[in-house]
């Protein structure tokens, strides 16, 4: 799973600068805010259509979404309500995205591929929900075939190399929502005989 690849590869750089940030005397959930705003400027830049400025741009806003958990773990300051925080403004940053692709679509008149940008947003909206709702009835789970990670590194190829990006979108849209039927069968299996 890349998600799992890029946690222990990724620490090399985010713990440096993690560092770096806890000197400046940053908190993790600023750091947080800070990364969805550099998102959705991200979005702002692909809604007008700069599809591989915004692909570059978002490596960056990747990168800088790692870094509030590890400030955290480093400052002894993780808490309930950050979780929640980076959580929730994760699924916000992730909305700006397909929404301004979904913007750009009808701008320029492909409905078909607004459309299809609109099916990804929405199962990737699930593949969080069941998580969510799996947590919230004290199941973990991190199964699936496709996690936000690497939804967001298929999206950064596709604007990156826009001839990829409409079978991009389907391609997420397809294994997201089987993702999120993934995880309701490993919730049902892992409730079988409670009530």
């Amino acid at each position: 799973m890349i998600t799992n690849l890029a946690r222990s590869w990724g620490v090399h750089i985010t713990e440096p600068i993690a560092r770096f940030l806890a000197r400046l005397g940053l908190s993790p959930n600023q750091v947080t805010l800070l990364g969805f705003l550099l998102t959705v400027a991200v979005a702002v830049i692909l809604a007008t259509g700069r599809l591989q400025l915004a692909g570059v741009l978002l490596i960056f806003a990747l990168g800088a979404d790692g870094i509030d958990g590890t400030l955290a773990r480093l400052t002894g300051t993780s808490s309930r309500f950050g979780a929640f925080f980076d959580s929730t403004l994760d699924r916000w940053a992730e909305i700006a995205l397909y929404f301004a692709l979904t913007w750009h679509y009808t701008h320029i008149g492909q409905d078909s591929a607004a459309l299809v940008a609109t099916a990804a947003m929405a199962t990737s909206l699930m593949v969080s929900y069941t998580r969510a709702r799996a947590e919230g009835i004290g199941i973990p789970l991190k199964e699936g075939l496709l996690t936000r990670l690497e939804r967001l590194v298929i999206l950064i190829v596709a604007l990156i190399i826009p001839s990829l990006l409409y079978g991009a979108l389907w391609l997420i849209a397809i294994l997201a929502g089987i993702t999120a039927v993934q995880r309701i069968i490993a919730t049902w299996r892992l409730t079988q005989g409670s009530q």
